[in-house]
């Protein structure tokens, strides 16, 4: 069973994103609870389990944003989707660490599209020994634990992926395709390299140092998210 909640003080909105989530896990086979929410303060008062909660910026009230902030802040580590009136809002909102953004009025194309990486994340996350990474190389599918990936590094439009078993595999991707493939466990620490964090040994001076003596770097602009993300990795990953 899959929590949902949906906090929008827009009753046809909360309806309509009920409808959408309903019909796509009707497709899945997989059963849900929907929970709706008209505040913020409704929702912080509520001791509901919830797997997925669909919030609104821009509701009368506390916001979307800060709502977000006080539920992370009391160990909220559910998949967020932000619903928004204002593309630029968006900005406002990376410390809270949503999955996606549904800019209104949403359409059904894009949410199906957010909904099928957050269910492939739902099903790592609750699996994550089982999480595989499908390649196609040629005529070749190579099926790829996520668990055997140190890190990923682009080179010419060319992916390269350095296994735990010292194995190095090639193929075509972009990396901004990869990374949405991922789970949590995977961090882009630069625009040429994501990284395994249950493979990271240490991280000083900018540089990550992972478990095969690769030394990554980790850019300045990712720096601080990047310690951010150790930290809320080890509550999440390795408990």
């Amino acid at each position: 069973m899959i929590n949902i909640a949906v906090c929008d003080d827009e009753k046809c909105m909360s309806e309509k994103i009920e409808k959408m989530a309903e019909d796509f896990f009707r497709m899945k086979n997989t059963d849900i609870s929907i929970v709706e929410y008209s505040s913020g303060e409704e929702l912080l008062k509520s001791n509901e389990k919830i797997d997925i909660l669909f919030l609104d910026i821009g509701m009368h009230g506390m916001d979307g944003i800060e709502t977000a902030k006080r539920l992370r802040a009391h160990g909220y580590n559910g998949f967020l989707v932000f619903i928004t009136v204002l593309k630029e809002m968006v900005f406002q909102s990376f410390e809270v660490q949503p999955f996606d953004y549904l800019v209104k009025p949403v359409q059904e194309e894009h949410f199906e599209k957010t909904m099928e990486r957050l269910f492939v994340s739902l099903q790592n996350r609750l699996s994550p020994e089982k999480a595989n990474l499908l390649v196609q190389k040629g005529c070749e599918s190579i099926i790829i634990s996520f668990q055997d990936i140190i890190c990923c590094e682009i080179i010419d439009r060319k992916v390269y992926l350095y296994l735990a078993s010292g194995e190095v595999i090639n193929y075509y991707e972009r990396i901004e395709n990869l990374e949405k493939k991922l789970d949590g466990r995977f961090f882009r620490c630069h625009r040429s390299y994501l990284i395994n964090l249950n493979h990271l040994k240490s991280y000083s001076n900018n540089t990550a140092y992972m478990a095969n003596g690769k030394e990554i770097p980790v850019s300045r602009l990712r720096s601080k998210e990047f310690s951010k993300v150790i930290l809320q990795y080890m509550m999440e990953w390795r408990l």
